[in-house]
């Protein structure tokens, strides 16, 4: 079974990224702890290339790797690519959105996530973008998921990402989105 390495050390990712690969037949594994890919970027694009490529050559396989946010409206779309380096943790990133929000009644965002797949030497084969379109809300609603999820209300179900069981949520969400995109590819190179 071939490799396909997560550029990411984040634990909620990756139980994500398990459940939406789950037929792809590889074995899904996280960086290595000491791992460090600084992502300076300007665009989601760029860091998740910088991500993927800088893994599967480091680790010699495959790397998949995803830079996603939300950016809502009335912030001039921040925290955009800061969205996970917006505050300390989740709550505080939370806090720091709702009370940059405060009194604004244009609360309309997106979620972003561009994906990107790189060989083992470093070469960009698959890449894809989605977004999943919502608003803010002005209190956390729900106890699911990680970072916005919780103020994060989708347009057409009216949930936030934090009220939505994992198979609504990978129905909507701009990851699973994004994935649905390329797996038909994936299926090949890990056939």
């Amino acid at each position: 079974m071939k490799k396909l390495y997560l550029a990411s050390k984040n634990q909620g990712k990756i139980e994500e990224y398990k459940k939406l690969l789950l037929d792809v037949n590889c074995e899904l594994l996280l960086q290595p702890e000491s791992m460090e890919v600084e992502e300076n970027g300007i665009t989601f694009r760029e860091n998740a290339i910088k991500k993927a490529r800088e893994v599967s050559k480091s680790m010699r396989n495959y790397a998949i790797a995803d830079d996603s946010g939300i950016c809502i409206d009335a912030l001039d779309g921040k925290p955009g690519i800061y969205s996970s380096r917006y505050a300390e943790n989740d709550k505080k990133r939370i806090e720091r959105v709702l009370t940059e929000l405060d009194g604004k009644e244009n609360r309309s965002a997106f979620f972003i996530a561009n994906i990107c797949v790189c060989s083992p030497n470093g070469d960009v084969i698959l890449e894809s973008e989605a977004k999943c379109l919502g608003n803010i809300i002005f209190k956390p609603r729900g106890n699911s998921g990680f970072g916005y999820d919780p103020i994060f209300e989708e347009l057409s179900s009216k949930l936030t990402f934090a009220e939505m069981n994992n198979d609504l949520k990978d129905l909507f969400s701009h990851r699973g989105q994004a994935l649905k995109k390329i797996i038909p590819q994936l299926l090949k190179i890990f056939a």
